[in-house]
C-alpha cells in the first residue's frame, strides 16, 4: 500500500469517526428546542425533562465533537499541503464563517445550560434555538466545501496555480443545495431515531415505575415523529441528489448502480457485487426503467455508464454496496417509524395492563 492510500485509510477512519458526533451535534439541539418548545405550548414537564436528559448527552458529545473535528482540520494540512494550498485560496470563506457560527453556538449553550433556569422560558427557547442554529451553519458550511469539491467553480488553474478567484462563486457552487439539505435532513432524521432507541429502551427495562415508562413512551412518540417525518424529507432530498449526479457527475452515480454500458430504460439494481469483467451487477436484484426515472424523470431516459469515462477516472466499485446499505438503513427505518406510529398505541395499552 503507497503512501497516497495509506493517508486515504487514515483520513477517512478520522472522518469516520468524526460524522457520527458531528451529527448528533447537528440533530441533538434541534430535538432539545422540539421538547422546549412542546413543553411551553403543553406544560407538560415530561418535555423539560427530555430538553435536560437531552441536553447532558449533547454537552459530552460536543467535546469529544471539537477534538474530533480538529483532529480532521490538522490531518487535512498533514496530509494533503499541496491540495489545501492550492483550495485555500478558493474556498476558505466558509471555514472562515464556520468559526463565528461555532462561537455562536457556544456562547448561547452556556448560557441554555447554566441559566436556563434563571431566565424567561422564551429566552430559555430563544438561547437553544440558537444553539441548534448554530450547530446546523457550522455543518452546511463545512459542507459547502465538500460541495465544491464535487463541483469547482469560481476560479482558473494557470501553471497549476489559481487565478481570477471569485470566493462566493465558488461558495454557491452546483452541489451546495442538495448536498446541505440532504446532510442536515439526515442528521435530524438520525438523532431523532437514536433518541428513539434510548427512549424504546427505557421502556423495556422492568425495574422502571409506571411514572418513568409513561415519560419514555412520550420521548419515543415525539423522537419517532420527527425521526419519520425527516426521514420521508431525507429520501426526497436523496432522490434530488442522484438527479444533481446524473447531470453533474454521472460516473458516481454509474459506480452506484453498477451501471457499465449507457443506455435508456437503464434498470436500478438492488443489491449485488459488481462485477468488472462481467460489466454487470452479480445476484442484484433489477428493477426495470426505475434508474431512468429516478435519474431523468423519464422511463426512457438515458442514463450514462462506466464505459464512457477513462478506467482511471472511475470511483470503487465496491460503493454500490455502500450505497445499498445506505439507502437500505433509510428505508428500513422509515418502514419501522409507520409501523410503530400506527402500533404504538395499542402496544403501550397492553403493556400497562399487563404491568398491572
Amino acid at each position: 500500500m503507497d503512501h497516497v492510500h495509506l493517508a486515504r485509510v487514515l483520513f477517512g477512519s478520522t472522518l469516520g469517526f468524526h460524522i457520527i458526533y458531528a451529527t448528533l451535534g447537528v440533530g441533538i439541539p434541534f430535538m432539545v428546542t422540539i421538547a422546549e418548545v412542546t413543553y411551553a405550548l403543553t406544560g407538560d414537564i415530561d418535555y423539560a425533562i427530555m430538553a435536560k436528559r437531552w441536553t447532558r448527552g449533547f454537552t459530552v458529545l460536543l467535546a469529544v465533537s471539537i477534538t474530533t473535528g480538529t483532529t480532521v482540520a490538522l490531518q487535512l494540512s498533514l496530509l494533503w499541503p499541496k491540495f489545501m494550498q492550492l483550495v485555500g485560496q478558493i474556498i476558505a470563506l466558509p471555514f472562515l464563517i464556520e468559526i463565528f457560527a461555532f462561537f455562536m453556538e457556544a456562547l448561547f449553550m452556556s448560557i441554555y445550560v447554566y441559566a436556563a433556569d434563571r431566565i424567561p422560558r422564551r429566552w430559555r427557547i430563544a438561547s437553544v434555538l440558537l444553539v441548534a442554529i448554530g450547530a446546523a451553519a457550522s455543518a452546511l458550511l463545512i459542507t459547502d466545501a465538500n460541495a465544491f469539491m464535487n463541483a469547482p467553480q469560481g476560479f482558473r488553474l494557470e501553471n497549476g496555480k489559481a487565478v481570477d478567484v471569485h470566493p462566493w462563486q465558488a461558495i454557491l457552487n452546483p452541489s451546495l443545495p442538495t448536498s446541505d439539505f440532504h446532510v442536515l435532513m439526515t442528521a435530524y432524521m438520525t438523532v431523532g431515531f437514536v433518541t428513539a432507541a434510548v427512549a424504546a429502551y427505557g421502556l423495556l427495562k422492568k425495574s422502571h415505575t409506571e411514572r418513568e415508562r409513561q415519560h419514555q413512551y412520550k420521548a419515543l412518540m415525539l423522537s419517532l415523529a420527527l425521526g419519520g417525518t425527516f426521514g420521508i424529507v431525507a429520501a426526497i432530498s436523496g432522490d434530488m441528489s442522484g438527479k444533481y449526479l446524473a447531470g453533474h457527475q454521472p460516473e458516481k452515480l454509474a459506480v452506484a448502480e453498477g451501471l457499465f454500458n449507457t443506455q435508456a430504460h437503464a434498470p436500478l439494481v438492488i443489491g449485488g457485487r459488481v462485477s468488472p469483467s462481467r460489466q454487470d451487477v452479480i445476484g442484484g436484484i433489477k428493477v426495470p426503467d426505475m434508474l431512468s426515472w429516478l435519474a431523468t424523470d423519464r422511463l426512457d431516459g438515458v442514463v450514462k455508464g462506466l464505459n464512457d469515462f477513462p478506467r482511471d477516472t472511475w470511483p470503487p466499485l465496491f460503493l454500490h454496496l455502500f450505497f445499498d446499505g445506505m439507502v437500505g438503513i433509510g428505508t428500513a427505518l422509515i418502514f419501522f417509524w409507520f409501523r410503530r406510529v400506527f402500533l404504538a398505541n395499542r402496544a403501550y395499552a397492553t403493556s400497562r395492563r399487563v404491568h398491572f
